[in-house]
């Protein structure tokens, strides 16, 4: 409750506040509206910060180190910079490019090893293009074409299990077409009668490859997707 009301009474410019006597162990005293500013930016930008360091692939980063060196530039004291403002961008363009091409070396080997044991489990058939399927329910309606549109329910998970997107958690199907899809969505749609749930587990190649896709499909990623086909869609 007391920080609360030092940050209350810090923020009140109108009615000149800003002689407040808040301080305790830890906390800095905000006597000016520049005060409150420097306090309100650090801490808007400090939470931000936070958040996207730990997005950053790799190794955890030193939150020491950081600071000491976003302290320098902070200030201007560029003497005892160990790296020139170049370098550190180059740097870091190579650090990232290094990582990635490891995780994407990692997942690549993980997926091939995971596809290879799936493929051996009772009631999992492998095509020839490496898509891997397994019948949960099969129905009994016609089986989509490529030019046809189709209504699914689906969910779809990284091989660890997390996952990705998901119709069912929406609470709405999803109408597409076959063709719009990825190659191992348009081949899988056509081999399930209507009234069908499948689990597919569908390669890289057959997905989105080496580019990976949004925040958590990464480069050459397994992706495993639990779908039910609903209905033919008639335009």
């Amino acid at each position: 409750m007391k920080k609360v009301v030092c940050l209350l009474m810090s923020a009140g410019v109108a009615t000149g506040l800003f002689a407040s006597s808040c301080q305790s162990k830890g906390h800095v005293v905000l006597k000016t509206g520049a005060d409150s500013a420097s306090y309100a930016i650090g801490l808007l930008n400090g939470g931000g910060f936070r958040q996207n360091l730990s997005t950053v692939p790799g190794d955890p980063l030193s939150t020491e180190i950081l600071l000491k060196a976003f302290s320098m530039a902070l200030n201007g004291d560029s003497t005892h910079f160990q790296m020139t403002v170049e370098e550190a961008q180059s740097f870091m363009q190579a650090y990232f490019t290094a990582i990635q091409e490891h995780e994407a070396e990692k997942a690549k080997s993980e997926g091939t090893k995971f596809l290879e044991e799936n493929k051996a489990k009772a009631g999992v058939i492998t095509t020839e293009s490496g898509l891997q399927y397994q019948v949960i329910t099969e129905g009994t309606g016609n089986k989509p074409t490529e030019s046809d549109r189709v209504k699914v329910h689906y969910t779809g998970t990284l091989i660890d299990g997390t996952v990705f997107d998901s119709s069912v958690d929406r609470g709405e199907p999803a109408t597409f077409g076959v063709n719009q899809v990825i190659k191992g969505w348009t081949e899988g749609l056509q081999i399930m009668p209507v009234g069908s749930k499948y689990i597919f587990w569908i390669p890289s190649e057959l997905a989105y490859g080496e580019r990976g896709a949004g925040q958590n499909i990464k480069p050459n990623s397994v992706l495993k997707f639990e779908v039910e086909l609903l209905e033919i869609v008639k335009e």
